[in-house]
């Protein structure tokens, strides 16, 4: 079996992301739309400004969680609960995109070839 040159692999790659990237789309802004609307709240619970509540959400939703914004407020901590949970959906939504690209450019690909 010939492998591909990477040059070639890695457009598969990228027409491979760009195709799933265009149908999980309205997946991918409802998840982000959820977080932002969780996030904002928490952020005015908690009494701190937009730029601020925003890097909460996302550093709590790709669940890296540096630990220098906490929610000490209940609501804010449930909120962020559901932040975490979207979170979740979101780095699964993005590994599958990545998947499907990778296994289009090296599986894909030879079947295309034969």
């Amino acid at each position: 079996m010939d492998r591909p040159a990477p040059k070639t692999v890695r457009r598969r790659f990228f027409v491979g992301l760009a195709r799933a990237i265009h149908v999980a789309w309205p997946i991918l802004s409802v998840i982000l739309v959820i977080q932002v609307a969780l996030g904002l709240p928490i952020g005015f619970v908690e009494g701190w400004s937009v730029g601020d509540a925003i890097y909460f959400t996302f550093v709590t939703g790709l669940t890296i969680g540096y630990g220098d914004m906490v929610p000490r407020q209940a609501l804010g901590r449930v909120l962020a609960i559901g932040v975490g949970l979207s979170g979740l959906f979101l780095t699964g939504l993005i590994t599958g995109i990545a998947v499907y690209a990778l296994h289009t450019a090296l599986i894909d690909g030879d079947v295309e070839r034969t």
